[in-house]
C-alpha cells in the first residue's frame, strides 16, 4: 500500500514538472507568453481596399480610455493561432488574410492574472477585395465584472471607428 501510494506522489510530481504549453489552448489564439508594447502613433490614411487577392480585416478597440490612460487595456489580437499586434486604449490594427475561413481571438494583455484570463473570440469567412471590421471591447459595469468582447460590425459603423480613433503599433517584447 506504502508503495503504490510512493509511487503515484512520485508520477504525479514528475508530470507536475512538465514545462507549460507553448502554444494556446484556443486555435485562433497566439503562443502563451507573448507580450507587446502597443500605443497609437500618428494618424495616416489606412489602406482603402486590400492588396490584389486578399481581404483586409480591422480591429478597433473601442474602450471609453484613451491609450495615454493609466488604465487603458492592451489588447492582443491573433488570427489563426498567430498574434498579428495589439492596440491600446481607443486605437486600431489592421492586416490582411487570404480567402476563406479565418478564426480571431482577442486577449487582454495584463501583468494581473484574472484580467491575462479574459478573451473573445470571432471567425470571418473572407472575400477577396472585401474589408470586414471587428469591434473589442473591454467593459466594466458597477458591481458586476468586467467583459471582454469582439464582435463583427457593419462597414459604416467601422470606417467611423477607423477615423475616430489612432492607428496601434505594436512591438512584440521580448
Amino acid at each position: 500500500m506504502k508503495t503504490t501510494v510512493a509511487l503515484i506522489f512520485f508520477a504525479v510530481s514528475a508530470f507536475a514538472q512538465l514545462a507549460p504549453p507553448q502554444s494556446s489552448p484556443q486555435p485562433a489564439c497566439g503562443a502563451v507568453g507573448v507580450s507587446f508594447d502597443a500605443a497609437t502613433s500618428s494618424p495616416f490614411e489606412p489602406p482603402s481596399k486590400p492588396e490584389s487577392g486578399k481581404a483586409l480585416v480591422y480591429v478597433v478597440e473601442d474602450t471609453p480610455w484613451s491609450a495615454e490612460a493609466i488604465g487603458a487595456p492592451t489588447i492582443k489580437v491573433g488570427v489563426d493561432g498567430n498574434w498579428v499586434g495589439a492596440t491600446r486604449g481607443r486605437s486600431h490594427l489592421y492586416f490582411t488574410v487570404d480567402p476563406g475561413e479565418h478564426h480571431l481571438c482577442i486577449n487582454w494583455q495584463s501583468h494581473w492574472k484574472a484580467f491575462s484570463k479574459f478573451v473573445s473570440f470571432a471567425h470571418v469567412v473572407a472575400e477577396p477585395g472585401k474589408t470586414y471590421y471587428f469591434r473589442a471591447r473591454a467593459t466594466y459595469y458597477s458591481r458586476s465584472p468586467m467583459y471582454l468582447d469582439l464582435d463583427a460590425i457593419d462597414s459604416d459603423e467601422g470606417e467611423y471607428l477607423v477615423a475616430s480613433s489612432q492607428p496601434s503599433t505594436a512591438q512584440r517584447k521580448k
